[in-house]
C-alpha cells in the first residue's frame, strides 16, 4: 500500500492507492474518534498496514494535512451557505 494523490479522486486528498479511503477519515477516526487502528482496519476493509501507513503520513505531513483540513472546512461551508440560501438568491 501507499499514499497517492489523484485529483479525480477525494478532490486530490492523500489517500490509500486503490481505495477512496482519504488519510483525513484514518486519522479522524483513530485520533479524534479514539477507535484503534485494528478496528478502523476491520470497518473499513483495509490491512493494518496500510491504516498505519496513512497514520504515518498525517504525522509526517502536518503542514500539508492541515492544509487539506482547512479546503475541506472551507469547501463544507461553502456548499453549507449555498444550499441555506433560495434560488433567487444564489
Amino acid at each position: 500500500m501507499t499514499i497517492t494523490r489523484d485529483d479525480e479522486v477525494l478532490g486530490g486528498e492523500p489517500r490509500i492507492d486503490g481505495t477512496r479511503v482519504g488519510v483525513r477519515h484514518v486519522a479522524g477516526r483513530v485520533i479524534e474518534g479514539g477507535y484503534t487502528p485494528a478496528y478502523v482496519a476491520d470497518q473499513l476493509d483495509l490491512s493494518l498496514a496500510a491504516v498505519y501507513e496513512a497514520l504515518s503520513y498525517w504525522y509526517a505531513n502536518p503542514d500539508k494535512m492541515r492544509r487539506v483540513e482547512r479546503a475541506n472546512a472551507t469547501a463544507f461551508e461553502d456548499l453549507r451557505e449555498a444550499s441555506l440560501k433560495p434560488k433567487e438568491l444564489q
